[in-house]
């Protein structure tokens, strides 16, 4: 493009990123990044390795879901994220996670959902008053995600998280509905 940096024809590309539920009729996409071990190293969950048990994680966990959404290029989901809220004393917080295919690491695309969320989750959710995130020490690219997306780094939980077979640090980051919005 004449005229145009590549840092501005990078965002135009992603111009038409999108959040939405993700559905049973994803699956394809949704296994180009759940069967992927470089982008499943830091999730919680295992690896997966068949389209069934794929089919079942979303009718049995995403489907019923308050907050899970896809985030999508042209409505193509190419990762997911999610607010899940708390309960109880702890319902002022509700934890965020995210996940993106490998192909998309490093565009700016997951900061850029991060943002959408954080932009309307406390509309609508009034009851949620802090957005935490919870991210391996290892796993940079997520720390910067969310330092970029206006969450304050709030300190190290030493051997918080067991982490297939291993006790794990983890970084606390938050988001209060207070705070400003980048």
């Amino acid at each position: 493009m004449e005229g145009t940096s590549p840092v501005e024809s990078s965002k135009d590309e992603y111009s038409n990123l999108s959040l939405r539920p993700l559905d049973v009729s994803d699956i394809d996409d949704f296994m180009v990044w759940a069967t992927d071990e470089k982008v499943t190293r830091f999730c919680t969950w295992e690896t997966y390795t068949n389209k069934e048990d794929g089919l079942n994680f979303i009718k049995n966990t995403v489907v019923p879901h308050p907050w899970y959404r896809a985030i999508c290029i042209d409505n193509r989901p190419i990762g997911a994220i999610t607010v899940t809220s708390n309960s109880g004393n702890d319902r002022c917080r509700g934890e965020l996670g995210y996940v993106l295919a490998f192909n998309y690491w490093g565009k700016g695309i997951v900061t850029r959902a991060v943002k959408m969320v954080a932009d309307t989750i406390f509309e609508e959710w009034p009851h949620l008053m802090r957005l935490e995130a919870l991210v391996d020490v290892e796993n940079v690219g997520s720390q910067k995600v969310l330092e970029k997306a206006g969450f304050q780094r709030e300190g190290v939980l030493r051997k918080y998280f067991v982490h297939r077979g291993k006790c794990r640090d983890r970084v606390m980051f938050s988001l209060l509905s207070t705070d400003p919005r980048i």
